[in-house]
């Protein structure tokens, strides 16, 4: 019924780990400012945005078939 996926490739992961990353770092000892949290987040998107970017091109290039396109005129 359901399709599955990768955990790594489930927003809802990414975002837990997101939200857990400044209270995490607080008990570590970090003093994080609201701009700082913010700042932590944006770089965590960026990163794994690219990383997904990066391996959607490559399983594409690697890929053993061609992709079908069902467009009708």
């Amino acid at each position: 019924m359901f399709e599955q996926k990768n955990v790594f490739a489930s927003k809802t992961i990414w975002g837990g780990v997101i939200a857990l990353l400044p209270p995490a770092l607080s008990l570590m000892g970090f003093d994080l400012s609201p701009s700082d949290v913010q700042g932590i987040a944006g770089h965590v998107d960026a990163i794994v945005s690219g990383v997904g970017g990066l391996i959607a091109i490559y399983g594409r290039v690697t890929a053993k078939k061609a992709i079908k396109t069902a467009l009708k005129s």
